[in-house]
């Protein structure tokens, strides 16, 4: 825990750095949800196919970035949303798309299911 979730548009490919991102928001985590730092990890999945509204998808004009958060149970509303909003504000910082091209970005904290486990080996 945390369990950290980005899906994005692989068009953002060389225009996401993604180790900057990472570190942010893993710093951004344990100062406002009391992680561990040892205990954040991040995975990042780029979308083949990526589709806006009705516009044709070969336009290129419009990405998209979905920040997932899985924390365990126990953190009030307030601190999921600061985490929610810093983490919109870090796809801002750390996604530089051309001109043009518009980035749709979104965030979520959520509590992870009580069944969750982890393994380390």
């Amino acid at each position: 825990m945390p369990q950290i979730t980005i899906d994005h548009s692989a068009e953002l490919e060389n225009a996401f750095d993604r180790a900057g991102f990472a570190r942010a928001l893993h710093e951004a985590t344990v100062e406002i949800a009391a992680a561990r730092p040892e205990a954040c990890k991040t995975q990042f999945r780029p979308g083949a196919f990526t589709v806006y509204g009705y516009e044709d998808p070969a336009a290129g004009g419009h990405t998209v970035v979905h920040v997932t958060i899985g924390l365990l149970a126990g953190r009030d509303a307030a601190t999921r949303e600061r985490l929610a909003e810093t983490a919109l504000g870090l796809i801002h910082r750390y996604v530089t798309p051309g001109d043009g091209v518009a980035v749709h970005a979104s965030a979520e904290v959520r509590d992870l299911d009580p069944s969750y486990r982890k393994s380390d080996r």
